[in-house]
Order: structure tokens, then sequence, then C-alpha cells
């Protein structure tokens, strides 16, 4: 009896699936806390875990932001702590969605208020996760988490005895960075996360770098000191987990290149999903544009409709006046709304973004948005309001293929002015097309790198031969304090012996000259 065919080639078929995917003996149980209900900060968390679960492991979440509509994945399972955050625009742990931006703008915007506020909100949340898993007696292999300001979300590692993973949505505050790799980011090339410019250039901006550096750590260490002294934490206690690996949502087209420790590892763009087809509303509103079409949001966290008058007059009448159709991300309904306006409460950003009608992406430079105007290559006209956003914009303006203004100073024409230079001017589309290349030319890509050294860590046991020896030295030993000293100490000494050397010669050279005048002829 011969062999057909066919049974030959679906034995290889089912051989090649088994070994891109992992057996249920193999698959690792990871538990997940999202500590952040701000949207952005959970698309990246969640392109993390479903690259995880996408690979055959087991993944367990806390998230504010469950989604039923979700297919089901078999072994990945979120569960519903929306309710743990609620609150007005100013409450640490509430929910960050479409805020009042009258409110949140003013402060958010300084340093002075947003240290102390997220250092608050990391120890609420990190005090929400202590009730939530107190509730969870399931085994885990894996623990990941948001630490946002502080390390006590941590402890939960050492309650499960797993190794640690952070996934960071944005670049690192420079306290957490310390804090998780033992490195300090020099101010003279880092940028500060608050920082308005990509790099420090001039001396103005490195002094100021460095005073950003020096006033945000000092504000952080205060107020977490006072807060744990005032009302002391489990997590106060037992000095905190160090991660094995933190995932950052970051990549070197829009950062400044910078030396980075081997267990961090920049997944920029993993939140980004295959293309869907457009509504049919909106491929026709786009499609019909004979000059294109603008795409206009300021995301999830601040409500465009609630921007002050004047800034919305100047907005509506700067868009009547383009040849361009816009496509506007507004809440309510928008009194006195261009003829050239489309306006919804929520639009597919993504999929509008890859359709090649789309000629300008108006936004606030928040990364996620950021990454998903990269990847398409549209060029970007920002304004930033608070947080990375502005050092965000700033990249993208050195890389030519953005233009940032002020919000709060915009008018009409400037606004009619910064869109005519962008969509008239070539040079935007080709550099934002040139970063776009950039961008997408990897070894791996981000859901890659994120299963292979999530897996790296779980197979060596914590992996804590990528952790820095920087971690087991105290500040003035890692800055070399110890042994300036010594040097220090050693020059002065010789010098002081020399000194005195060379006095005690001067007297005995004057006693023996002072002798030989005393003796006689």
């Amino acid at each position: 009896m011969t062999r057909q065919p066919w049974c030959g080639l679906a034995a290889v078929c089912l051989l090649v699936a088994a070994s891109g995917s992992l057996q249920p003996a193999n698959a690792a149980r990871v538990l997940a806390v999202e500590t952040v209900a701000a949207k952005s900060h959970w698309n990246f968390m969640r392109g993390v875990l479903h690259a995880l679960a996408a690979r055959g492991h087991l993944v367990k979440v806390y998230t504010p932001f469950p989604d039923p509509g979700t297919p089901a994945t078999v072994g990945y399972t979120e569960v519903d702590t929306s309710a743990e955050f609620q609150g007005d625009d100013t409450d640490p742990t509430s929910t960050a969605v479409n805020m009042d931006a009258s409110v949140v703008l003013p402060l958010f915007a300084r340093p002075s208020f947003m240290v102390p506020f997220i250092a608050n909100a990391s120890r609420s949340v990190c005090d929400i996760m202590n009730r939530l898993l107190q509730r969870d007696d399931g085994a885990y292999d894996l623990f990941v988490t948001e630490p946002l300001s502080s390390e006590c979300v941590s402890h939960a590692a050492r309650r499960l005895g797993v190794p640690l993973v952070y996934v960071v949505p944005a670049p690192l505050l420079p306290w957490i960075e310390t804090a998780a790799f033992g490195h300090y980011g020099n101010p003279a090339v880092v940028p500060h996360l608050f920082a308005s410019y990509a790099v420090p250039n001039t001396f103005y901006q490195r002094v100021n770098n460095v005073a950003m550096y020096l006033h945000t750590v000092y504000l952080n260490y205060r107020y977490t000191s006072s807060a744990a002294a005032a009302e002391q934490r489990s997590y106060d206690i037992a000095p905190p987990v160090k991660p094995a690996l933190v995932f950052v949502n970051t990549h070197h087209v829009t950062e400044p290149p910078r030396p980075v420790p081997v267990n961090r590892v920049d997944v920029g763009g993993i939140h980004l999903t295959a293309p869907q087809p457009l509504p049919a509303d909106i491929l026709q509103f786009i499609e019909e544009s004979p000059n294109g079409v603008i795409f206009f949001t300021f995301g999830t966290v601040v409500a465009l409709s609630t921007l002050p008058d004047h800034i919305q007059i100047a907005f509506k009448n700067a868009l009547a006046e383009v040849p361009q159709r816009v496509l506007l991300k507004y809440e309510g309904e928008m009194m006195d709304k261009p003829k050239n306006v489309m306006t919804s409460k929520w639009l597919p950003q993504r999929d509008i973004l890859k359709h090649p009608n789309v000629k300008l992406f108006i936004g606030h430079g928040g990364i996620s948005g950021v990454y998903e105007a990269v990847d398409a290559g549209v060029p970007i006209l920002g304004f930033p309001l608070f947080y990375d956003q502005p050092r965000n914009m700033a990249n993208l303006v050195d890389a030519g293929m953005a233009l940032s203004m002020d919000l709060f100073s915009v008018t009409k024409d400037t606004l009619l002015k910064a869109i005519n230079e962008i969509v008239n001017n070539e040079t935007y589309s080709k550099n934002a097309k040139k970063t776009s290349e950039l961008f997408k030319d990897r070894p791996m890509t981000p859901a890659e790198s994120v299963v292979y050294w999530t897996e790296y860590v779980i197979r060596h046991k914590g992996a804590p031969h990528l952790k820095s020896h920087a971690l087991n030295l105290t500040w003035y030993q890692y800055f070399l304090l110890d042994i300036i000293a010594v040097v220090l100490l050693v020059i002065v000494s010789v010098c002081y012996i020399a000194l005195k050397t060379l006095q005690l010669i001067k007297k005995l050279i004057f006693k023996l000259s002072s002798k030989s005048k005393l003796k006689p002829d």
C-alpha cells in the first residue's frame, strides 16, 4: 500500500505548527496588574500581554479597561478593576479618560505638581494592588506590572516568589531608571522626561536639564519619604525587588541614542495591530477628498471639547480654510462645525493613519499616537500638553517630520500657516517616510522581543546575571567619590609631606648658613 503525498505534507505542517507554539506543559503562568487607569498605558501593557498569550503562555491581568468584545483567547483572562479607579480629575487613582482640560492642564504641566501627584498615585495603586492580590490564590511563574513613579509595586513579586517584569509605556522617569538598573542618566546628554527639547544642546538647556533632574529627584524623595513616615505600609519596610526585565515603549528613531543595560528592552510600537477595514462612512469621507485628509485628535486623556473657547474658535476657523477634509475626534456636538470637518467621539486612529490619502496628523504628542503616525509615515503637527509629550514632539521635530506649537498661544493664522507648511512642503512627508523605514527595520518585531526575553528570564530563574553591578553600589561608590576622596587625600598628604620636607630643608640650610657666617675668618 503506497503512502499518499499529502500525508507527508500534513505531517510536516503539523511539526512546523507544533514547533511555533508552546505545549500546555511548557506554558508559563503570568500574572499582570495595570496600575494606571489611562488607555494609552493599558494599550502598551495589553500589547505585551497579548504577545505572551499568543505564544501560548497563560496570562491573567487585572485591568481597569477590560474588553468584553475581544475574541476569547485560550489562557488569557482579564479581571475588571475599573471600580477601584473612581474619582474626579485631580484624584490620582481616577480613570484618566476625557478629562477636563481647564482642570488638568494648568496642573499637569508643572513638575512641582506632577511629581508629588504621581508619587501619591503610586502609593494609592499599590494599596489597590495589595487588596486585589490578597484575594488571588493562584500560582504563577512571572509578575508583570507598571511602576509609574514608585518601586512599591515590586513587593508583589516578593510575595509571589517570582521574577518581576516592569512595563513602562513612556520614557523612564530618572528615579525609576536608577532604581531599576542602578544607573544614573547623565543630564549632559540624556534629556529629562519633562524636558521640552530632544537633547540638551545649548549651555542653557544643560543647566535647565541638570536643575530639573535635581529638583524632581529631590521632590520625589522628599514626598515618598514623608508619606512613608506619616503612614507606613508593608511595602515601605522591606527593600524593593529589582526587575529582571524592563520593557519600555521607546525606539531609537524617536529617542536620542544612549547607553542602556541589557535587561532594558525597547519595544516601541508593540501596541500596533494589523490595520482593519475602515467604517464605510469614514472610508467614503477620506476617499472622496481630492486634496487629502487631516486627522485631528488629542487622544483619550484630555477632551478636546473642554479646551477654552478661544482655542476651539481658532481651530475651527483655521480648519474651515484648509482645502483638505478633516477627521476630528470631538466629544459631543460641535457648534459652528466647518463643512469640511467630520467629528466623532471615537475614531479608528490606527486604521485612518494607514490610509494613503491622510496628509497630516494633528495631535498632542502622546507616545502611542506618535508611533502610529511614525509607522504610517505621516507628518505631525503637535500641541504637547504635559509629561513626555513636549520631548516626544521635540524628537520628531529633530527628525524633520513634525512641527510643534504651544496650545495656549495658538491663533487661526499661526495654525493655518503651520498646516500649510507641513502639507505643501514635501520635506516633512519624505522625512516621515524615512523615519518609518528606520522604525520598521528591526532584527525582531516588538512582540518577538517580548516573547524571547520573557522566556529567557523564566528559563534562567530570573536571569540575575543580566542585572548591572551598579545595583550593588551606593551612590557615592557609583560616582567614585570614595576613590576620588582617597586620591585627593593621597595628593594632599604628599603635598603636605613635600611642603614639610621643604620647610625642614630650608630650616637646615638656614642653620648651616648661619653657622658658617658666625665662624671667624
